[in-house]
């Protein structure tokens, strides 16, 4: 072999070698508001995914407080860290992590929830990853439309059972996201009922739907939608403790919680037809990824990314758990 080509091959050995080394030398934080929750254990699994993959360091921190907020910025300078992904606990934080940031020279992104200004604005140079209530409203009011079309139902002889809680914003966004939906696909407004619940849970949904059902016994078939499973459960077990059989209710649910697996889990289908699940997945490994990319690349992010979820059925919530890394 000439020494010309051996010189090219050491070179290319010096590159590669050198590229390994600065995958190696990147270490990206992930700070989260409340370590203990499963959500961002989850996010922090995906997310060590995304370091295994790409050979960068990601360090965990727990910070449920602004103080602790600060100091963890500060220590992910100390340790020559060049960025930081942050579900931070108190979006009005925004001002203070992002001149905490400037100043020990991180790059910052947050996930979940997004921070404010001083005069509650989204801070929208921060590139964020978050979840759309609207859009995974959506995707039930779409999973509902497209069964009604499968068991050939008249949208004009069906009644929607719309479990709702007007104090949390997110609860409105989702039903609302939901109801837009069947109205778009012809279902007609005012085969809408609303029913308001006192509390986020089975029982309270189950004393609001009783409430709609009962008001309207000239009507055979029944959806429902609401906040979460709890919500949609409620509204199912209304329709059992009237008589109604599973065959004419779709009910779909939202967070694919333990209830909703519990409901799959019977040996006879119930109107319980579906759950769209949240997924951790996007929110770790694609932060942790993106970041990366932004670090060793220089290719920022997305300003803002909203994801949705994923329906699950009885007949496939265990490969859709799978699919979303969900164990």
């Amino acid at each position: 072999m000439g020494h010309w080509k051996r010189a090219i091959l050491a070179g290319a050995a010096m590159l590669l070698a050198v590229g390994a080394a600065e995958a190696a030398d990147v270490k990206i934080g992930f700070i989260v508001k409340q370590p203990e929750e499963p959500w961002f254990q989850d996010e922090w699994k995906f997310a060590q995914a995304a370091a295994k993959e790409k050979g960068f360091t990601l360090i965990e921190i727990g910070a449920e407080d602004g103080e602790k907020v600060q100091s963890a910025i500060d220590n992910l300078g100390a340790q020559g860290a060049q960025g930081f992904i942050i579900c931070t606990p108190d979006v009005k934080l925004g001002p203070g992590i992002v001149a905490k940031a400037a100043a020990n020279d991180l790059k910052l992104m947050t996930v979940d929830d997004r921070l404010v200004d001083n005069s509650g604005q989204p801070l929208e140079d921060v590139p964020h990853m978050g979840i759309s209530a609207t859009k995974i409203g959506e995707a039930v009011g779409q999973a509902i439309v497209d069964e009604m079309k499968v068991r050939g139902w008249e949208m004009s002889e069906v009644g929607a059972i719309k479990v709702s809680y007007d104090q949390l914003p997110t609860a409105v966004d989702r039903v609302t996201g939901a109801t837009s939906v069947l109205e778009k696909a012809g279902f007609p407004a005012a085969n809408i009922f609303n029913a308001p619940q006192a509390k986020t849970d089975t029982e309270a949904a189950l004393n609001a739907a009783t409430t709609v059902i009962n008001a309207h016994p000239e009507i055979k078939h029944w959806i429902a939608v609401g906040l979460n499973d709890e919500a949609v459960l409620g509204a199912v077990r209304a329709t059992e403790g009237v008589g109604i059989p599973a065959s004419n209710v779709i009910g779909v649910g939202i967070g694919g919680a333990e209830s909703a697996i519990n409901e799959f889990k019977k040996p006879a289908e119930t109107g319980f037809f579906g759950t769209v699940i949240i997924s951790p997945k996007r929110h770790g490994y694609e932060t942790a990824a993106n970041m990366y990319d932004w670090i060793a690349d220089g290719k920022e992010p997305e300003k803002l990314i909203l994801t949705s979820g994923q329906l699950a059925k009885r007949s496939d919530y265990e490969a859709v758990r799978k699919d979303l890394g969900i164990n």
